[in-house]
């Protein structure tokens, strides 16, 4: 075959199959937002959802999803990006490293299901938290830690040589090499890591029908307290997430509306994680431009 024509047809299969992951996610996003757009009003976004009677909305969930995010990150990332320094700058060849490699691969492939029994063996049970957003936070670290891991490995690994060699030979340290040359030039990888571990905090559900719980308290948003049990800052409570609430209402709701609240639900889940990936990169950006004076 002429090697230019061979090169036109991968061409031709590449954008083919790029135009097919494109179709793909507008016809979900267009189906989810065409059922569930008209349902989305200030009311739906703030009430709390009702058991019974009909015109619930998604307020609670919403607020839980956020919190249950912080709560998961904040334990994420550190510990991603110090492994992934590990690996990538400081582990030699040996048992010890292929051992940490094997742990990580094993979690990557962990069903969520099988993650969130462990949480509640662990997590729930027998630190005596019971169901709580503490609970589902770790059991969310589990899932995350080996994407997190990994894609801080890979980010720190792309960093050319000629960097690093440049900043020991000016006198600097390895840690301050790492600090100040290495991790700016990986931070717009090191974001895609973390945008992509936070679009998994949103969308899981499985793991937290066994840690975070399916219900949620009535909460006082004046009461800022993290320790009182109406607070929404308290950590240790109980907290149906957005997921977690699009998958009971589903299965086993008594309202009249289900098809509403299902739907606007929905809709609610999919623009905030549209709303939250422009978000994240667009401030990465900025940090990338504003630490590389670029």
């Amino acid at each position: 075959m002429n090697p230019r024509l061979a090169d036109r047809l991968a061409t031709i299969m590449f954008w083919m199959g790029a135009a097919v992951v494109l179709a793909i996610l507008a016809l979900l996003l267009g189906y989810i937002l065409w059922h569930g757009i008209l349902v989305i009003d200030w009311r739906f976004l703030t009430t709390p959802p009702q058991t019974i009677a009909a015109g619930g909305g998604v307020g609670p969930q919403i607020f839980n999803s956020f919190y249950l995010l912080l709560l998961t990150m904040f334990i994420t990332i550190p510990l991603g990006l110090l492994a992934g320094i590990y690996l990538a700058e400081y582990a030699g060849k040996g048992r010890v490293t292929e051992y940490i490699r094997l742990s990580i691969e094993t979690l990557t492939s962990l069903p969520s299901i099988v993650v969130g029994l462990f949480g509640l063996l662990i997590f729930v049970n027998m630190t005596g938290w019971g169901y709580s957003l503490m609970s589902g936070a770790l059991a969310l670290a589990v899932i995350n830690l080996p994407l997190m891991v990994r894609i801080s490995e890979e980010s720190i690994r792309s960093v050319p040589p000629e960097l690093r060699e440049a900043s020991l030979a000016l006198g600097a340290t390895r840690w301050e090499t790492m600090w100040r040359v290495i991790l700016p030039t990986a931070f717009p990888g090191l974001v895609t890591g973390a945008i992509i571990a936070a679009g998994r905090v949103f969308g899981e559900a499985a793991a937290l029908l066994y840690t975070a719980g399916m219900s949620s308290p009535i909460l006082n948003f004046s009461d800022l307290n993290p320790w009182s049990p109406a607070s929404p800052l308290n950590p240790f409570r109980p907290a149906e997430t957005l997921a977690v609430h699009i998958w009971k209402i589903n299965s086993e709701a008594l309202i009249p509306d289900v098809r509403r609240v299902a739907d606007g639900s929905a809709a609610v889940l999919i623009l905030v994680v549209l709303l939250f990936n422009i978000c994240a990169r667009w401030l990465g950006q900025r940090i990338y431009r504003r630490l590389t004076a670029m």
